[in-house]
């Protein structure tokens, strides 16, 4: 039997929070509500997330959508990804900051390496970077970039954002220049997202982990299809190490711990009790899911009310994983 190799992420904060074999931790998904033509709904985003900071979430995520497609429906996170990190990373102590996810077609590698390092010097070591193709068309023409070109665009991105961190092969970009400051623990690891126009052997020998749309939620069918794509993939992953998986779901809990887990919208969107989320987070730990985030802002009740519950009632069965502190910003 051959022995998996080391897990080289063991030692970063944000990561060693959130995934280890066989186990599967909870993070929150902002935003809180949906953009509705003005920015209060962005009111009191800090609070709850300090909350979910102190009740053992594993991560908190923002969504990177740098314009707003009325045709779309769906404006997203609004805040830029960077911004919003930066400031929840002054506001909490051990939470990871993740992103789902950062368009690389659209980011220049240098600007995207500076963002990310400097965010995670900043965080002491909490950054997790899901990295996507971007699924909106209709933002590629103002920035002068042919959609087609994503999926080339995208390997291009990352092979040029390790190497300008140092990661990985020659810095001949830079032309004898640097790149600082550098990653707290050496690197930053990528979660390639859905597919990001990439074949499943690119993203086995490439990615650091993986982002999974959760398919059916509503009945233990929909995990077990999402766990034998799970495990195609891991089969292809070289030296049979561990690379984590994680996923989402956009809920609306409710107050009756009983309810039903029950699709909305189209299956956008989960109405359930606790009991029967309790259920969905223990069938994709089951099915190799290594980290659950979840979404509030598509439900009927106040956010806060909701997360606070999950704090209380979910989160204690799938807590954030004991890890390396993060280290003490040196600014």
């Amino acid at each position: 039997m051959t022995t998996p190799a080391p897990d080289p992420w063991a030692g970063h904060p944000g990561y060693a929070r959130m995934f280890a074999p066989g186990e599967l931790t909870v993070g929150l998904f902002l935003p809180l509500r949906p953009y509705a033509g003005t920015m209060d709904g962005m009111r009191g985003h800090t609070e709850v997330v300090q909350g979910a900071d102190r009740s053992g979430f594993a991560a908190v995520w923002v969504r990177d959508v740098p314009l707003a497609d009325p045709a779309f429906g769906d404006v997203g996170q609004v805040y830029d990804p960077w911004s919003a990190l930066t400031w929840l990373a002054a506001h909490t102590s051990r939470i990871a900051l993740a992103t789902g996810s950062v368009i690389l077609p659209l980011r220049h590698p240098i600007d995207l390496a500076k963002q990310a390092a400097s965010l995670d010097h900043l965080s002491g070591g909490r950054l997790v970077l899901g990295v996507a193709s971007g699924d909106r068309p209709a933002e590629f023409p103002s920035y002068g970039v042919e959609h087609a070109t994503r999926g080339a665009r995208y390997r291009e991105t990352v092979e040029a954002f390790r190497e300008l961190l140092g990661t990985v092969g020659p810095k001949a970009r830079l032309q004898g220049t640097d790149l600082l400051p550098k990653p707290v623990h050496g690197a930053i690891p990528l979660l390639v997202t859905g597919s990001s126009q990439q074949s499943p052997e690119w993203i086995a020998q490439h990615a650091d982990g993986r982002l999974i749309y959760p398919m059916a939620t509503a009945a233990p069918e929909g995990p077990k299809a999402l766990g034998r794509k799970i495990a195609d993939w891991r089969r292809l992953v070289p030296g049979e190490g561990f690379r984590p998986v994680a996923t989402n779901e956009w809920i609306d809990l409710v107050e009756d711990p009983r309810h039903r887990p029950t699709p909305l919208r189209g299956g956008f969107v989960l109405r359930t009790g606790t009991e029967g989320l309790l259920e969905l987070l223990g069938r994709w730990k089951e099915a190799g899911v290594n980290h659950g985030a979840l979404g509030v802002q598509h439900g009927r009740r106040p956010a806060a009310e909701v997360v606070a519950q999950l704090g209380e009632e979910v989160v204690p069965h799938f807590p954030a994983l004991a890890g390396p502190a993060p280290k003490a910003p040196s600014w």
